[in-house]
This record gives structure tokens, sequence and C-alpha cells, in this order.
């Protein structure tokens, strides 16, 4: 026979267990609002070389005027690397860059810079600054970052220590996975996509407005 106290605790138990049953059976969660719109922005990612005309050109002429008009809707990432090659020996990474030292110091820089200014457009302006000028690469950094107001010692010393040979390494992995692979520089993609190349390069605002046609904010920017 059960004490009649142990009854009662079974009893509750077994009410709070048909509560919760009922409550699983019955409830039933709001549905998702459905849309047609798009609710991110467009990414444009950019495969480039510091020291390359043609990256210093899209840069200049097409990233930085097209992000000024469309960064409500537009994501830019950016990969300094282009065809540098990496190698690794007894855990020791190092890289050889299609247009010398120089440059894989340039790109070590770029890396670094955006990996620490968090500000998109501000980001941008200094990759485009340093661009416009890296024969001295140490020397743009510093001079692009106090134009802009950015420390320049965190740059200085992520590209002087072991993290920015990682963040260019990070570029290194993304760029050989491009498919198909990377045979121009600067190569671009938007959401992932090499799309129309020849188009992007010379019109890219016109290439984000493509990809953005079904987004509510974008259209009185891009009519």
């Amino acid at each position: 026979m059960v004490p009649k106290r142990n009854h009662g605790y079974v009893t509750i138990f077994v009410a709070v267990v048909l509560v919760c049953l009922l409550k699983i059976l019955f409830w039933n969660p709001p549905l998702p609002i459905l849309t047609n719109q798009r609710s991110m922005k467009v990414v444009v990612t950019v495969f480039y070389e510091a020291l390359c005309p043609d990256s210093k050109y899209f840069l200049t002429k097409q990233l930085l005027p097209t992000f000024k008009v469309a960064e409500e809707f537009m994501e830019v990432q950016l990969a300094p690397y282009g065809k540098a090659r990496k190698k690794e020996l007894n855990g020791k990474i190092t890289f050889d860059c299609q247009h010398g030292p120089t440059e894989c110091q340039a790109n070590i820089y770029h890396a670094c810079a955006t990996k620490i200014i968090e500000d998109p457009l501000l980001r941008l302006n200094v990759v485009t600054c340093m661009i416009g000028d890296n024969r001295v690469p140490q020397d743009a950094m510093h001079k692009c970052a106090k134009e802009h107001n950015i420390d320049y010692t965190l740059i200085q010393k992520c590209s002087d220590s072991k993290q920015g040979l990682d963040l260019l390494k990070l570029n290194a992995e993304a760029t050989h996975a491009l498919r198909p692979p990377v045979t121009f520089i600067p190569t671009i993609t938007i959401d992932g996509s090499q799309g129309r190349q020849a188009s992007i390069l010379k019109d890219l605002f016109s290439e984000v407005c493509k990809a953005v046609s079904d987004l509510e904010e974008a259209k009185n920017i891009c009519e």
C-alpha cells in the first residue's frame, strides 16, 4: 500500500506531465512571414593584389564609388593575395608574390587593416588609400591610417606578428578555393558567383543592382 504522502507526490507529478503533454500537442508556433524580398546584403568579394595596377583601378574607380552609393545593401569582403604562392616548410609559412616581396608586405598590411578596422566604409577608404601608392607599403599604411584617424600601431603590430601571416594564409585558401580558378586579378564574386567578370570590372554598380533587384531599399538608388 502506497503511503498517502507519497501518493500525493505521484498525483502531482502525473498532473504536471499531462499539462506538459497537452501544451506540446496543442501549441502551434507562429508561422514565419513569407516574403519574396531578400533580407541580406549582396556580398561583393574582391580577390586582388596590392601592387596590381588593375586591382588599383578597380578599387579606386569601381569598388569605393559603388560602395559609397550602395552601402545600405552591399557588403564588401577583401582578399589581398592574388596569384601569390604559399610555401610551408617545417611549420614555417612563406609567400612568393607576383610582384615580389614588397607586394607580400603590402598584402599583409591590407589584410591586417581589413581585419582591424570595423567600420566598412572607413576600412575601404583606408585600403583604397593604401593601394593608391604602395611602393613603400609601411609608409603608405602609416599615411593612410593617420589621414583617417586610425591607430596605425594596431595594423603594424598585426603585420609584424604571426597574425599577419595567418590572415594572408586565409586569403590564400579562399583564393585557391575559387571555381573556376583565378586567371585574372582582380577577380570579383557577387554572392559567391564570378558571373560576368567583364561586366563586373567595367560597371560594378549595375551588376550589384541586378543582384538586389528584388530588394525594396535598392529600388530608389538603382533606378
